[in-house]
């Protein structure tokens, strides 16, 4: 398929290496990978940790949510969170409306897990940003706020 005018990259000459899709799953294993390094002595792992978050900062309140927002097959989810709730973190509590649906909450052990995660994100955050300006920072998230505006 031949490449429409203004596009960035052709099949032609295309190398993975080069790839902005490449360099961001790079980047989002490197940050995951620093945060479990950071969690482990807590129990829990990085993609546990973002579920709490996610629940304490207000971003998700059921399973379905969580799928969404972080790209999870429900099986995995639902293991993870069955995972969190036996650690005393969250729990399931029948929807008010939707009989066939939980909404989660965070456990007392949750929140005060959840609320030391931020100090962990900022702290990882930081060294993958270390020798940006705030300039440059907040034209990179500018630029990644555009490449999610144009998603399918």
């Amino acid at each position: 398929m031949p490449a429409s005018k203004g596009d960035l990259y052709r099949a032609e000459d295309y190398r993975v290496q080069d790839s902005v899709g490449y360099m961001i799953t790079r980047l989002r294993a490197s940050l995951f990978a620093s945060v479990d390094r950071e969690v482990a002595s807590w129990g829990i792992s990085s993609a546990q940790g973002a579920i709490l978050i996610y629940i304490a900062h207000g971003r998700a309140e059921r399973a379905a949510d969580l799928a969404r927002e972080h790209n999870y097959d429900t099986g995995s989810l639902t293991r993870m969170i069955g995972r969190l709730v036996k650690k005393g973190l969250l729990r399931r509590v029948p929807h008010a409306v939707d009989r066939r649906a939980a909404t989660l909450e965070l456990t007392a052990a949750g929140r005060r897990l959840a609320a030391r995660l931020p100090a962990v994100a900022v702290k990882v955050l930081n060294r993958h940003l270390r020798g940006f300006t705030r300039a440059e920072l907040d034209r990179l998230k500018g630029y990644l706020a555009r490449m999610l505006a144009n998603r399918d």
